[in-house]
């Protein structure tokens, strides 16, 4: 039984030891994980109430929209690029907003969400999308140069065919005729490369214009 107990308290003995030497170190540990554990909950719990707050307002911004109310529309998108910019929401409702306002007559307040949307956005497909709309908006305007300058990117593959039929519009309307009818073709190549069969909507449009250049 001595001996056990001399084991016993040479065993106490290294761990107070051991304690007293990386005792700190166990506890400072033990804490930074605590602290980091309640840190994530927190970032977490602050995640879903931002995300709460920008869907409550993207939908306010779809439902201006429905009504063609372009001052709440404008105004609810405004919020939601000044407080939650780099969420999805922002982007989706500033083309949402754009296209109101576009509707409305507004093409100012119309072309600001586009151009933000395009040097602030991380969404590809999304910026495509508003380079595409802006370009519209400058041909209505009469800014060929502005809109060509917008079409000059290389869009994902289901937009090529709007980018290149909106570039013959832009060029027919500017004179360039000959220009025009390439930009045509290259949307009809691109409609036929992506499986577009004849009575195709977009395919006959763009096959009237053709069509017209050629008279």
């Amino acid at each position: 039984m001595a001996v056990y107990d001399l084991e016993e308290q040479e065993q106490i003995s290294e761990i107070k030891a051991w304690w007293a030497e990386n005792g700190k170190l166990v506890t400072a540990v033990v804490l930074a994980a605590a602290i980091g554990s309640v840190s994530w909950q927190g970032l977490r719990w602050y995640q879903n109430k931002q995300a709460a707050e920008a869907g409550a307002i993207y939908f306010t911004v779809q439902e201006a929209a429905r009504g063609n109310d372009a001052a709440k529309a404008r105004e609810a998108a405004g919020q939601l690029i000044d407080r939650f910019g780099d969420t999805s929401y922002a982007q989706l409702a500033a083309l949402v907003s754009a296209k109101v306002q576009f509707a409305g007559g507004d093409s100012k307040n119309a072309r600001a969400h586009l151009e933000w949307l395009i040097g602030n956005g991380d969404d590809a497909a999304l910026k495509d999308i508003a380079r595409l709309r802006l370009a519209t908006i400058l041909l209505h305007e009469g800014a060929y140069a502005d809109a060509l300058k917008e079409l000059d990117v290389t869009p994902a593959p289901s937009l090529k065919p709007r980018y290149d039929d909106l570039r013959g519009d832009v060029l027919a309307m500017d004179g360039k005729t000959d220009q025009a009818r390439a930009a045509y073709q290259a949307a009809l190549d691109a409609l036929a490369a992506g499986g577009a069969q004849i009575g195709d909507p977009l395919r006959e449009v763009i096959r009237l214009k053709l069509d017209s250049l050629e008279s």
